[in-house]
């Protein structure tokens, strides 16, 4: 039998690697739990690197998962975002500007253009710092071959791939502004912040009422927002979280967190923002609710 700790140690590093594949929580839990099995069947004498061993299995599940799931993404109702998650920010911002980029919500909706094994490929390349020759053994396929699939990965991100003001503390004053003139019916004000070709994205999955199209132009998205602000925070309580590395905001209502936003920020200005409302999709923030979140916003 394998050793437990080994996979309880790792366990930090699957994570992050089924969560960027999957831009899932819950379905990247969903792989630990099946590749804790299989470590479990497996002997420490059979296995030289139990951290290259489990990244295999996992990168290897999580393939199999995106090919299952792009069907269902296909048919999915209205835009598709990916499960936010609520991280402590790193003290070095250096660090934090890393995780923002690697991570962000922005990047993870870049990544379902990607095929699964070039996705596989990219992350375990350019996130994670695997060698070729490491992605050879765990994707099965020749050393040339993976130096394709990062090559195109790599164009096709380079090609796509939202930037975001390096000022953070910058950034959450924005969020800050954004907040206030949302909830007091700003026009004007929210105007000021938004960029003029700002798109607004809203995942209800069918399940929330949520714009089934991304709403395009600062006076439109304006105009939705305080419109959603008038409905939704009334009663509730705005608390300010950092999701995936971004200056973020939850709308929790009597206890349930109803919505999480995440606006990107650029040159001083907004240029999109993502609204998460699939009740699916907030069982981690409900999770990390539960075990208290950061203070209300002011």
């Amino acid at each position: 039998m394998a050793n437990v700790d080994a996979f309880v140690q790792l366990r930090p590093l699957l994570f992050s690697v089924a969560y960027r594949m999957l831009g899932s929580a819950t379905e990247a839990e969903d792989v630990l739990q099946e590749a804790d099995l299989r470590w479990a069947d497996v002997s420490d004498a059979d296995v030289s690197s139990p951290q290259a061993y489990l990244t295999t299995v996992v990168v290897r599940l999580c393939v199999d998962q995106l090919r299952s799931a792009r069907v269902r993404r296909e048919s999915y109702v209205g835009p598709w975002l990916p499960e936010p998650l609520v991280l402590d920010p790193a003290s070095d911002p250096a660090i934090a500007a890393e995780l923002a980029d690697s991570v962000s919500l922005a990047f993870l909706v870049l990544l379902e253009e990607l095929t699964p094994v070039e996705r596989a490929a990219f992350l375990l390349r350019e996130v994670f710092g695997y060698g070729y020759a490491d992605l050879s053994g765990m994707l099965h396929t020749s050393d040339a071959n993976c130096r394709q699939l990062v090559s195109r990965a790599k164009q096709h991100v380079a090609q796509r791939r939202t930037r975001f003001d390096a000022d953070r503390q910058r950034s959450r004053e924005l969020t800050r502004q954004f907040l206030t003139a949302c909830a007091s019916g700003d026009l004007d004000g929210l105007l000021s912040l938004l960029a003029q070709d700002v798109v607004a994205y809203s995942d209800g999955g069918g399940k929330v009422q949520a714009a089934r199209r991304p709403v395009v132009g600062a006076d439109k998205v304006a105009r939705l927002l305080i419109g959603l602000a008038q409905k939704g925070l009334p009663g509730a309580a705005v608390r300010e979280v950092d999701i995936n590395g971004q200056p973020g905001l939850v709308v929790v209502i009597d206890g349930v967190v109803g919505t999480a936003i995440v606006a990107d920020t650029m040159n001083g200005q907004i240029t999109a923002i993502r609204i998460v409302a699939n009740p699916d999709k907030l069982l981690a923030l409900q999770a990390s609710a539960g075990n208290g979140l950061p203070g209300e916003a002011g």
